[in-house]
């Protein structure tokens, strides 16, 4: 959600900002623009509705020479999507320029008091209430750039990611950050007796990792200013120096492209057996059959004397927790329960210091899931982190954690994260298991070595279901469907319904099968497809039995089977095919159908596949 790009060196800016912005493009976005100080000395503003190509066009005759500058992508929480609320926004003077991720909340009241003092306004944005509250403070107190933004910060109310240009002093580049990440990129030439230095900021890695691999992540309520002398000064908000951590980004240009896939989400779908290959590489011992995750070994105790576990996450997220809450009570023996973290966050949920709350969050990011982990630690509970993204402010935030590693995800519509966060919360129930005696040795070893065969059981699944493009086709005329699943499956329901939601733009919904009497069968008819996940594993003959009631009132049955699976084949109008595996593992491997059949519907629909309308892939704001 919204994106941010910096630059400040020798090079010329425009050109690393705009390829930057592409890069972040996946975050999801309604307007973007940039802001550069020419060679000319002068500070300019250019905003655009629409794509970053919209900004391109925008731009074309104008003077975008300079080499500090900052961009940003937009989606719109206070103003219509429009440049006029674009970012970056100026001050009134026009001596400023500052692009914003996150919300001011208490926006309306700076805006007052600063009307009061004959600030005009131009847009309807938080944003611009904070430039013109820094310009404001300049001058009252006639000090530099980076103490105004000190002082401004201290009054406000709410998250935020900043990047602030003054025209008088070109030299110099000002960011900061509370709940909203922002990362600064160091130079790889950076040489101060050869008077060569520059620095790129980012909201994430992606702008950065084509330039340098050598990183500062800004924490909470930190301010960074750098100039072209190669300084880079970090303090908080009580001006006390802070010591900038450099980490080294594990990335690589590579995984930012598309490699010849037509979308991104085509390739992380392919992506998913080498990913979880990553994932489980180091954690499973084939040789012993055994777990190591050193996020419960360097904290056995506490799960040890677990009195419960919670799980909070958001969206597929959210999924990907409930089918770890079945494997955890089965492995483990340990109360799961699985709660929305925006939900979590504003009641008073009774928490005590024997529970363990596990925040799941690809991104790292997730506003609503942070908010959650702040309540879990003031009531006592051990925080459990699992994300994708190193360095983000879960991983932070956490007491331990496990990390994904199945590389950076830049489809809006998660795929590879969601089977990694799976086999992550696998891998962490077996790991409890193991340390709480709770599975016998033959069955601990016998779901180690199944484990280790998935990713190439997805590998099957991928090379045995190329028909789903040209079968796709014929359900675009549909404007709903059921997903259905038992068991560890019916999470898998959601997953797919959600998947066909996001990204195709038809309404689908995902229930327990056994629940399709209850309502929802009074939808079925002939135009009615209902998806129904049917492995030869569970309560199999309940599945057939659900199927039935479907088939007597004319409903189309898409189903999910085992491989040589002849019964439920043959009462579908069509199905997929997987390999036999325990059934806690089945989700693994019946998502990758309903994720290639939701890409291809939503091709034939001429969706943007990468980009969905209204979404965005991390939703750093409430």
């Amino acid at each position: 959600m919204c994106g941010i790009v910096g630059y400040i060196g020798e090079q010329e800016a425009y050109p690393i900002l705009i390829k930057g912005l592409h890069r972040l493009e996946y975050r999801g976005y309604d307007s973007a623009g940039v802001s550069m100080i020419n060679k000319n000395g002068d500070l300019s503003v250019y905003k655009a509705k629409g794509k970053v190509s919209d900004l391109e066009a925008a731009v074309s005759d104008k003077d975008v020479s300079g080499t500090i500058g900052i961009a940003h992508t937009r989606w719109a929480t206070h103003g219509e999507p429009n440049a006029t609320n674009a970012h970056p926004h100026y001050s009134q003077s026009k001596n400023l320029a500052l692009v914003h991720n996150g919300i001011i909340e208490n926006y309306k009241s700076l805006r007052k008091q600063l009307e009061k003092h004959h600030m005009n306004f131009v847009s309807d944005t938080d944003t611009e209430v904070l430039v013109q509250l820094i310009e404001y403070l300049q001058e009252k107190h006639n000090s530099d750039l980076y103490t105004a933004v000190q002082r401004a910060l201290k009054n406000v109310i709410g998250a935020y990611a900043i990047a602030v240009l003054d025209q008088r002093h070109p030299d110099v580049l000002i960011a900061a950050r509370k709940s909203s990440p922002l990362i600064i990129g160091i130079g790889q030439n950076n040489d101060k007796k050869a008077g060569q230095a520059e620095f790129f900021l980012g909201s994430d890695a992606s702008p950065i990792i084509e330039y340098t691999n050598q990183v500062v992540y800004l924490k909470d309520e930190e301010i960074a200013y750098m100039d072209r002398a190669g300084n880079l000064r970090i303090t908080n908000l009580s001006n006390v120096e802070q010591t900038p951590d450099m980490q080294t980004l594990q990335m690589n240009l590579d995984e930012l492209e598309k490699g010849g896939y037509s979308h991104f989400m085509l390739k992380e779908i392919f992506e998913q057996p080498n990913a979880l290959r990553t994932c489980i590489r180091g954690r499973l011992n084939i040789e012993n059959k055994d777990v190591l995750l050193s996020g419960i070994i360097d904290h056995k105790e506490r799960f040890l004397r677990a009195r419960r576990i919670i799980i909070c996450a958001c969206g597929t997220s959210w999924h990907s927790a409930l089918i770890g809450k079945y494997f955890i009570e089965e492995a483990a023996q340990i109360p799961v329960e699985v709660e929305y973290a925006s939900e979590f966050r504003y009641r008073n949920p009774v928490i005590t210091s024997d529970d363990i709350v596990i925040a799941v969050s690809q991104s790292g990011e997730t506003a609503d899931t942070l908010a959650a982990i702040q309540l879990a630690k003031s009531k006592g509970a051990f925080i459990y982190g699992i994300c994708n993204v190193i360095g983000s402010s879960i991983a932070r935030a956490t007491d331990s954690g496990t990390y994904l590693h199945v590389g950076p995800e830049i489809g809006v519509a998660s795929t590879k994260a969601f089977t990694g966060q799976v086999i992550t919360l696998v891998m962490l129930g077996l790991a409890i298991a193991k340390e709480k005696k709770s599975l016998s040795a033959d069955m601990f070893h016998m779901l180690v070595d199944e484990l280790l065969m998935i990713p190439d059981k997805m590998q099957w699944t991928l090379d045995h279901n190329k028909d789903i493009a040209a079968f796709s086709q014929m359900f675009t005329y549909a404007k709903n469907f059921i997903y259905l699943g038992r068991g560890y499956n019916y999470p898998v329901a959601l997953e797919g319904a959600l998947k066909l939601k996001e990204i195709s733009y038809i309404h689908a919904e995902g229930y327990p099968a056994a629940e399709m009497k209850h309502g929802p069968i009074a939808l079925v008819d002939e135009e009615m497809p209902v998806v129904v996940i049917a492995p030869k594993r569970g309560m199999y003959d309940k599945i057939v039995s659900n199927i039935q009631e479907i088939k007597s009132r004319k409903g189309k049955i898409i189903s999910v089977v085992t491989e040589g699976d002849t019964v439920v084949k043959g009462m579908s109008d069509h199905c997929f095919v997987i390999p036999d595996t325990r059934d806690c593992y089945v989700p693994l491997l019946a998502v990758i159908p309903l994720q290639l059949m939701s890409y291809y519907v939503a091709v034939a629909k001429g969706r943007d596949v990468d980009q969905p309308r209204n979404l965005a892939k991390s939703v750093t704001v409430e």
